[in-house]
């Protein structure tokens, strides 16, 4: 039988959905500093204490995936209305999620396509094993490398989420290093995009191999870019170089997403 929208089918208890990122002080000090982040906390707490309550068909999917994400709110949010406008739009190309950690916004994306009534492939890639340490070509290298390891939902968890939702059908999950995975894997064309890969390297791999596979008129989201100044560099740097003049719009303190222009000549 599946589980009612407005319900909770996971257990915020369970050990494995625990496993968060603990963020070292020296990490939290410097954030602190920024007045923007300060109050994107504090308006992600009231966002996320709405979503807790609201029966809004948003709500009742995030609840259903909460524990299972590290994503705010409004980029949940925003994955969520970016795989309606495709649909809606009619965008064609597989959905793909490249860092999915414990598999909650994968899966949210899982969901909606099932509300929609829409069958599409969903591709989820990670290395099921943590973040890989970032590389020189971050800036903030230092403080990134306290997260290598982390973030990590093994692939039989991940799997057993999408087994629990009802939602297993239509998804391949590969596993492995980016630069290792997205080179070989056979996707003729993407409709959305997340990229939740944290590092430079990581950020420009997925932009590299993946973004001439998207749709015009479909979506990239950016998971870390206001977060991670080696994702933001990444970005910043793919689309200077290719003089893609689509605008980098706001989600969040991190989060941005652009819609692919619909020909090279289309800011």
């Amino acid at each position: 039988m599946r589980p009612q929208d407005n319900t909770e089918c996971l257990n915020a208890g369970d050990p494995r959905v625990a496993r968060r990122v603990r963020h070292p002080l020296r990490e939290l000090v410097q954030r602190a500093r920024d007045p923007e982040w300060v109050v994107d906390t504090a308006l992600r707490f009231v966002a996320y204490s709405w979503d807790r309550v609201s029966p809004s068909e948003f709500s009742s999917l995030y609840r259903r995936i909460r524990t299972r994400t590290m994503c705010s709110n409004a980029r949940l949010r925003g994955l969520y209305h970016g795989v309606r406008t495709v649909v809606k739009n009619q965008i064609p190309g597989d959905f793909v999620e490249c860092g999915t950690a414990l598999g909650g916004s994968a899966a949210l994306m899982a969901l909606t396509l099932r509300q929609l009534g829409v069958r599409r492939k969903l591709w989820v890639f990670d290395t099921f094993e943590g973040l890989p340490a970032p590389t020189p070509e971050d800036p903030d290298f230092e403080v990134a490398n306290l997260f290598a390891g982390t973030c990590i939902g093994t692939l039989e968890e991940v799997q057993s989420l999408f087994t629990q939702l009802q939602v297993r059908d239509q998804v391949q999950f590969v596993k492995g290093l980016f630069q290792d995975t997205l080179p070989t894997v056979d996707i003729s064309q993407i409709a959305l995009l997340h990229i939740d890969g944290d590092w430079y390297d990581s950020v420009k791999t997925c932009l590299d191999s993946l973004y001439d596979k998207v749709a015009p008129g479909g979506i990239i989201q950016f998971d870390d870019y206001g977060y991670w100044k080696g994702a933001r560099k990444a970005v910043d740097e793919f689309l200077a170089a290719r003089r893609i003049r689509a605008p980098l719009k706001k989600l969040d303190h991190s989060g941005r997403f652009l819609v692919k222009p619909l020909s090279s000549s289309e800011p």
